[in-house]
């Protein structure tokens, strides 16, 4: 014991005079160290006491918890909010809607149904996403819908955003704009049955497979190209509001660039827009997929009637028709096949709801037995805008889009017109961006094709 207590003492005593003169004691080791080129050096551990035979003291101490009735009191100071989420029916009402969402509150039900802009959440299309955030007893604190706007175009850029926000006066409700966010992303699929169901099958939006269908329209006639085992790969922006994925049908953005094995035969497109031109798609060489006029005024409908001669179904007599004819149900979306102005909308005796667009040279197309008519006369189109919905007006047995092309006022074959009008090119100084552009996008397209195809193997 007394060499223990004696080596503590002169230990006690050396950590102090090392405290007290640490600088110099540094100072002494670099001058070692340099003086002698030595380059690491170690200190040995010193021989530590056995801890198990040092004495030990037992404390026990008391602890009172606070009383519950001040933990409950100070729980009550902190609100508890609830969040829940669901999507707007078509059979909806604003009791059904707040009792699936679990929201009790008689004041907030009648002021969805009294209030101008509170009405909008169960208006119009169904299928609007709403979030709300409730109270412990169910009462309504806020409730935000979100949903596309309305004839936005071909591409989202902008969804609907209905707040509807609890003060002490009472619930405020407003509805404002909000820019879309988009996401990138890969997705690949194969051909069993048609194209939508494989883009079903593959989770992508139906927007995805629509533009597919118009992008390889020139090359692939989806209506009786496809066969069994034909594969695709895309990559296409996915669209979000408010960092919430969207459930709409226009799920998404713009297909980015797009590989399809056809038959055999791979088909490959990359959208890409030189600075101060319009975008088109390319191929991953630069040659256009694109031309100045769409192989379709629909984006998916089936030739009921070609240009050429056949027996009128209301005049019962053998005539050449100077048009094509396209069926599809009621309201079905009919766009413009290229860009241009209009040149007459309205009712035109046999044609029915019709709208007529003059395009560059001459040209013009005609848009027959419409049910609704989107544009107005002297208004400025572009290529794929919609222009109106399929209808049986005029002189029609049933509902379907008469198409005319007309060149120097004389009808001509659109389908001709289409594959063999001008196509869009990228100026030798923009060029060597675009492959640098196209050969990374393959390259994530390759990645993609390949692990869906091991997926499918295992």
């Amino acid at each position: 014991m007394k060499a223990l207590e004696t080596f503590e003492r002169g230990f006690g005593r050396a950590t102090g005079w090392s405290h007290r003169h640490h600088k110099g004691i540094a100072a002494a080791v670099v001058t070692l160290l340099l003086g002698t080129g030595i380059t690491a050096f170690g200190v040995a551990p010193l021989t530590a006491p056995d801890v198990s035979k040092m004495p030990q003291r037992l404390i026990a101490e008391e602890v009172q918890p606070a009383e519950l009735d001040a933990q409950v009191e100070a729980l009550g100071e902190y609100l508890l909010e609830l969040t829940r989420s669901d999507l707007t029916r078509s059979s909806d009402t604003v009791d059904s809607l707040l009792s699936r969402l679990n929201v009790t509150d008689a004041e907030a039900a009648a002021f969805l149904r009294n209030d101008i802009v509170g009405r909008k959440l169960l208006a119009g299309r169904s299928g609007k996403m709403v979030q709300v955030v409730t109270g412990d007893m169910g009462e309504l604190r806020q409730l935000i819908a979100r949903y596309p706007v309305e004839d936005a175009g071909r591409y989202n850029t902008h969804f609907n955003r209905l707040t509807i926000t609890r003060d002490p006066v009472g619930f405020r409700a407003k509805v404002e704009q909000a820019p879309l966010n988009s996401q990138v992303r890969l997705g690949s699929g194969t051909i069993r049955t048609t194209l939508f169901a494989a883009t079903d099958e593959a989770r992508l939006p139906d927007t995805v497979a629509s533009q597919l269908a118009e992008i390889f329209a020139n090359e692939i006639d989806f209506g009786v190209d496809l066969r069994r085992g034909d594969r695709f790969t895309v990559l296409y922006e996915a669209l979000e509001a408010d960092g919430e994925p969207i459930t709409w049908n226009q799920a998404a953005g713009r297909v980015l660039a797009a590989q399809f094995e056809n038959k055999g035969k791979q088909h490959e497109a990359v959208w890409y827009q030189e600075p101060g031109h319009k975008g088109a798609y390319f191929d991953f060489k630069g040659q256009s997929m694109r031309r100045a006029f769409l192989a379709s005024p629909m984006e998916f409908s089936r030739v009921t009637s070609g240009f050429a001669m056949r027996f009128h179904p209301v005049l019962k007599t053998w005539r050449r028709h100077l048009g094509v004819d396209y069926g599809a149900p009621t309201g079905t979306a009919v766009r413009t096949v290229g860009e241009g102005v209009v040149e007459f909308a309205g009712v035109q005796n046999g044609y029915g709801n019709v709208v007529y667009i003059k395009h560059a040279g001459e040209r013009v197309t005609v848009y027959a037995h419409l049910s609704r008519v989107s544009v107005r006369k002297g208004q400025r189109v572009e290529q794929g805008q919609y222009i109106g919905a399929v209808g049986a007006t005029g002189w029609a047995t049933g509902p379907h889009l008469h198409f005319e092309f007309r060149q120097g006022g004389a009808q001509v074959d659109p389908l001709q017109v289409a594959r063999a009008s001008e196509a869009v090119t990228i100026s030798p100084t923009a060029r060597p961006k675009f492959l640098a552009q196209a050969a990374a996008m393959k390259t994530q397209l390759a990645a993609a094709s390949a692990s869906t195809t091991v997926a499918s193997a295992e």
